[in-house]
């Protein structure tokens, strides 16, 4: 019964306290305001998205020939980028699909680390920086646009959950109000517990009350439409924020049961805010770096380019040596009679790669066999060399770039800010391994791409070279690229070490705060 008391006390200390008055309205303008300006942003990078989509589209229905097509995929929106930004606006949505080269991570769509660090702790890039958001006309918008949901919460009702904590103990101290609560028959550890429920609880309420009102905004609008799995997601970042706004008012009541004064608690709370959610973040990814020197390995990968290269070659020189065409290809201009074939240079790309478009003047010309016997052949032999070079730089990336920031990310753990940073956007699937599932999409994609090739067996067709005008290329029979977000189940284990760290945070405070209280003398 006492202990009900305790926590009805501490409840309505907090409920008419300017500090609760002052969080509910600094929560609901920000996010309020903030949700209306990143519904825009989302409503303009959702326009974006079709408008690319309709243009690619019209390319591909104008292209001549096989070898030119050019091919590009997109990644939709992401509708809880409103929530937890991540890395979903730093990376960029088109993907080129071509058959000599394989889409990674290291495309530039954005430096891995880079990106990573920028989103740690909150950073906005240039509007330079390839990185940027696209199709954003308003400069102001993509500014504002990367202050999400969960960058208020992490900075704002932190500092909050400190102003709450910061007298709890040492304030009832500088009163007397502790040796009075103490002399009824309560345990120590009740108290504590008393003024820990009560704080969350008030809290808890500008957090579910604002993301009511963002919620009510998201309805109204015709772009954002959230299904079960979504609202799991927004539930896991609700229960991530509870944690983690639990960790700084333990570190504020720590403090303060330390303390004999309040000034004191203040001080020293604020200084530990500052360093944990302003200064660590950006200081820890220039502690440290295993990486080293990396020109070794880039060297090491140069060379294993050029020698795939050079075997290619020497494949091509092989074929070459038996067949009647002579020069440089794709166009063999010192073939003898090749000006008798073509009436036509049109457009073609020089390269590793032999894309042509070649207006042909008789498809039954004895040469017309040996262009398509030394595409069928060439073609699967770029799509194999490709895909060694596409190996070998993936392994680079994941031995530099994807090490350093995998690295940064356990650095950056030690702040409660950053682990917050990363579980959520986990949570809403933007954090790297969202941005990774892209890519591995799109080369899934490709494969399947280059599987349908071969089935109409595209490569050794005069098409491939070659416009028919009279029966134009079918191009229906491009497989349609959809991609997905990862399973709920796969954020919340991905989410789930950074949620444990925190639980294991709160409850190692919690217990010191425990042993140094009952030791304390009142």
């Amino acid at each position: 019964m006492m202990f009900l008391t305790l926590i009805r006390q501490e409840l309505l200390i907090h409920l008419m306290s300017a500090r609760f008055f002052a969080a509910v309205i600094i929560t609901l303008l920000l996010v309020v305001a903030n949700t209306f300006v990143l519904i825009g942003a989302h409503e303009e990078r959702l326009a974006d998205y079709s408008q690319r989509d309709a243009v690619n589209q019209e390319g591909i229905a104008t292209t001549p020939t096989y070898s030119v097509l050019k091919l590009k995929v997109q990644r939709p929106p992401n509708p809880l980028s409103l929530f937890s930004a991540g890395l979903e606006t730093r990376f960029g949505n088109d993907i080129n699909i071509a058959f000599d080269s394989v889409p990674a991570l290291s495309n530039p769509i954005v430096d891995v680390r880079a990106a990573e660090e920028q989103w740690a702790f909150g950073s906005v890039p240039s509007l330079s920086s390839p990185g940027a958001p696209l199709g954003l006309n308003n400069l102001y918008l993509h500014l504002f646009s990367q202050i999400d949901l969960v960058f208020i919460f992490q900075v704002v009702l932190s500092l909050l959950s400190l102003l709450f904590a910061y007298d709890a103990i040492a304030g009832d101290w500088e009163t007397g109000t502790l040796r009075l609560v103490l002399s009824h028959p309560v345990g120590r550890g009740k108290v504590l517990l008393a003024k820990y429920l009560a704080a969350m609880v008030c809290l808890l309420l500008p957090v579910l009350m604002s993301l009511l009102f963002a919620l009510i905004q998201c309805s109204f609008a015709r772009s954002l439409q959230f299904g079960t799995d979504d609202f799991l997601r927004i539930g896991g970042i609700v229960l991530t924020t509870i944690v983690y706004l639990s960790v700084f008012y333990l570190i504020g009541l720590l403090i303060s049961t330390t303390t004999r004064r309040a000034a004191t608690s203040l001080m020293l709370c604020m200084f530990v805010y500052v360093v944990l959610v302003l200064v660590y973040p950006n200081w820890s990814r220039f502690a440290l770096n295993p990486v080293g020197d990396m020109r070794g390995e880039k060297r090491s990968a140069d060379q294993q380019i050029t020698q795939i290269r050079e075997a290619a070659d020497r494949e091509r020189d092989r074929f070459l040596a038996r067949s009647p065409l002579k020069g440089d290809p794709p166009v063999f201009r010192e073939t003898e009679g090749i000006s008798n074939l073509f009436s036509g240079a049109g457009y073609f790309l020089l390269g590793d790669f032999p894309r042509v478009n070649l207006e042909l003047k008789n498809a039954v010309d004895p040469l017309a066999i040996h262009f398509r016997r030394y595409y069928a052949f060439a073609a699967p032999l770029q799509i194999q060399n490709a895909e060694k070079v596409g190996f070998v730089g993936q392994q680079l990336v994941e031995q530099t770039s994807v090490r350093q920031a995998r690295w940064d990310e356990r650095l950056m753990k030690l702040s409660p800010a950053s682990l917050y940073t990363f579980a959520t956007a986990a949570w809403a699937g933007t954090d790297l391994d969202g941005m990774t599932d892209y890519i591995q999409t799109a080369q899934a994609y490709r494969r399947t791409l280059i599987n349908t090739f071969h089935d109409r067996d595209a490569f050794a067709s005069l098409q491939w070279f070659a416009p028919n005008q009279q029966s134009p290329i079918d191009w229906s029979i491009l497989p349609s690229f959809r991609f997905e977000r990862a399973d709920v189940g796969i954020n919340a284990q991905r989410a789930l070490p950074a949620v444990l760290l925190l639980l294991g945070t709160n409850l190692v405070l919690f217990m010191a705060t425990f042993l140094i209280f009952m030791k304390i003398e009142v």
